[in-house]
């Protein structure tokens, strides 16, 4: 009996202790600490927002690949958007611009690059290659032919990141199309047949590119060089080729002086044997006094010389040097 009340005594005297544990007033009351509370947080939650949000732009001319990043969890990809145009301002957007205008690569083959033709000469040459990335595809450029991140910042220029899905992808069989199309013809002929080898690389590649976001414009070849000594040696052949056209032409040329010659003496004969046929010797003699008439009278201050025979009158004809009359002085007028 004894313990008994002892025991209920120290289960009375506990309780109360607790009663009297839950009956203080708190230090400083749960409603006065919220507003202090929100008072620090939302400045503090407004600045790691703002440090860690963006309004990611995209200017004209580029198409941008958005990707979202977490700080616990995974990052996704969220959109693209075509400029110029910015998604708004949200945490933790990224984008990274890609350009759909056109890119002109130069590749070339000088050197050790240079190609073996057909026919074994050594031929140096470029191909220029006029393309672009398909603004539909961006996601599946960005994802399969290219990189956002390779190392910082640099690499997500726009240029960078097209330069490297065309080292990934197109450099390679594109010159080897280039490669194996000059290999196919003789070394003299590939410059006549530029636009032909163009054509045929360009066909190639298009093929080779058209599941693919690359849009292949146009490809040209040119600049076209041969060895100093094939160079040397055609222009020799050339030189002397010219020198062999202008000989053929200078020889056509007396060719026709000829035949003009031909033409102007069988003119002269035939004119010839007119006059012979038709002046008979008593006509000229008459012509000829007739001109003696008109000296007579004429005011100039001539003397005329003629061979005349009997009774004056003029002599036509050819005679021996022994048998011709001396001359008779006709007139004279001071």
């Amino acid at each position: 009996m004894f313990a008994s009340s002892r025991d209920d005594g120290d289960a009375v005297s506990a309780g109360a202790q607790v009663r009297s544990f839950f009956a203080r007033p708190p230090l400083l009351p749960f409603r006065r600490l919220l507003p202090i509370v929100l008072l620090l947080f939302v400045p503090f939650g407004a600045v790691v927002w703002l440090l860690g949000s963006s309004n990611p732009y995209t200017p004209a001319g580029y198409v941008g690949y958005l990707t979202k990043g977490a700080v616990f969890g995974k990052s996704r990809f969220e959109g693209v958007q075509k400029g110029p145009t910015s998604a708004g301002r949200a945490w933790m957007l990224d984008v990274t611009n890609v350009s759909i205008t056109p890119y002109t690569y130069t590749e070339e083959f000088v050197g050790d690059q240079a190609v073996l033709s057909r026919d074994n000469l050594k031929i140096s040459f470029a191909v220029h290659t006029v393309w672009r990335v398909d603004d539909r595809q961006i996601p599946l450029f960005m994802e399969r032919f290219s990189t956002t991140v390779t190392n910082g910042d640099t690499e997500k220029h726009p240029d960078a990141i097209v330069k490297v899905a065309y080292a990934n992808f197109v450099r390679e069989p594109l010159r080897t199309y280039a490669r194996d199309e000059v290999q196919r013809r003789n070394g003299l002929s590939v410059k006549d047949e530029l636009i032909p080898i163009g054509q045929s690389v360009l066909t190639r590649i298009r093929e080779y590119a058209a599941s693919s976001p690359f849009v292949i414009n146009s490809v040209v070849v040119g600049n076209v060089q041969y060895p100093s000594e094939v160079a040397d040696a055609v222009s020799r052949k050339l030189a002397a080729t010219q020198e062999l056209e202008r000989k053929d032409t200078e020889i056509e040329i007396e060719r026709k002086e000829r035949t003009k010659r031909e033409v102007q003496a069988a003119g002269i004969a035939n004119a010839m044997l007119i006059i012979r046929g038709q002046l008979s010797p008593l006509y000229v003699q008459h012509e000829a006094i007739e001109a003696q008439k008109l000296m007579v009278n004429s005011p100039n201050h001539t003397t005329v010389y003629i061979p005349v025979g009997p009774m004056g009158v003029p002599l036509t004809g050819t005679f021996p040097a022994a048998d011709t009359a001396p001359a008779t002085r006709v007139g004279q007028r001071q």
